[in-house]
């Protein structure tokens, strides 16, 4: 990793610099979110244009106040998903401490960042119930594979499944910050976020750079084939029957509405742009795998 004078940067010295700038800003969702502050009547909770039926035909028949309803679950089922993602990668941080020298930088980091998660976990849970919301449960393949990945996980592939997580989440979060006219509350819990997940996208990043420059090609093939997998997952769970459900709405036919609505789906190209430009760069996108990613609307 290069520095901005063009000095190369170590892990520790990385991992060093990370671990500073989590002393300097770093926050407790407990007291630095408002909690008591009062929800804005008629605002949505998510920008319309990231609400996966924007634009369809049934979108154009909804009332305001179904479309914000709408909202209200969509950011119920988010929070949802980034909880069952940040638990999945805490468990892998956690296992890659165990046989970690303790006294190094690199781990302090990892353990910092398990703290943030832990942190984040709690802000996302006191938001979907700040709203009125409940959480909602990955499906029975999903939950199960959240099991699987801190078991089966090694190397180059948790770096990657780490940052399919966290940068697509990241590009949601920004484009919901520039939003003026959202709640308040949602506005805080993203700022938050953002800024902290920065530290984390750099430090998976990096190591994710320097493992693929021993990485052979049997690992390089399974590396990409994880990344695809959890666009996949993370791109599919953003919609489910349950939350249209909830929101009053015909469940089937509006998660088919928005699994073909191409708005939604340029949204999702446009979210992961930057991350494709990384994984690009480290050759992680290619081969067989390429099918998977054109499937979930990632690459063209």
């Amino acid at each position: 990793m290069a520095g901005t004078t063009g000095k190369v940067v170590t892990r520790e010295e990385g991992a060093q610099r990370l671990l500073n700038g989590s002393v300097k800003r770093s926050y407790e969702p407990a007291i630095d979110v408002d909690w008591d502050a009062p929800l804005e009547p008629d605002r949505f909770f998510l920008p319309p244009k990231l609400v996966s039926l924007y634009g369809t035909p049934m979108w154009r028949t909804m009332s305001r106040e179904q479309r914000i309803e709408l909202s209200r679950q969509e950011l119920a089922n988010v929070m949802s998903v980034g909880i069952w993602f940040e638990n999945v990668l805490n468990q892998m941080l956690l296992r890659l401490t165990y046989d970690a020298d303790p006294t190094s930088k690199f781990t302090h980091y990892a353990l910092t960042e398990m703290g943030d998660e832990c942190r984040h976990m709690i802000m996302f849970g006191k938001l979907i119930d700040r709203v009125g919301g409940k959480g909602y449960r990955r499906g029975f393949w999903y939950h199960n594979i959240g099991r699987l990945f801190p078991i089966v996980l090694r190397g180059s592939a948790v770096w990657v499944a780490t940052l399919m997580g966290e940068e697509i989440f990241d590009a949601l979060q920004r484009e919901t910050m520039r939003d003026p006219e959202l709640q308040p509350l949602v506005h805080q819990v993203m700022r938050i976020h953002v800024t902290e997940e920065a530290r984390h996208i750099r430090y998976a990043r990096d190591d994710l750079a320097r493992s693929m420059g021993d990485t052979n090609r049997v690992e390089r093939e399974a590396t990409r084939f994880v990344a695809a997998q959890a666009g996949l997952i993370l791109v599919t769970s953003l919609t489910n029957q349950a939350m249209y459900a909830r929101a009053g709405l015909d469940a089937k036919e509006a998660q088919r509405q928005a699994r073909a609505n191409p708005h939604a789906r340029q949204v999702a190209y446009d979210g992961f742009g930057k991350l494709r430009d990384f994984l690009y760069e480290q050759d992680l996108i290619g081969g067989p795998t390429v099918k998977i990613w054109r499937r979930c609307g990632l690459v063209k």
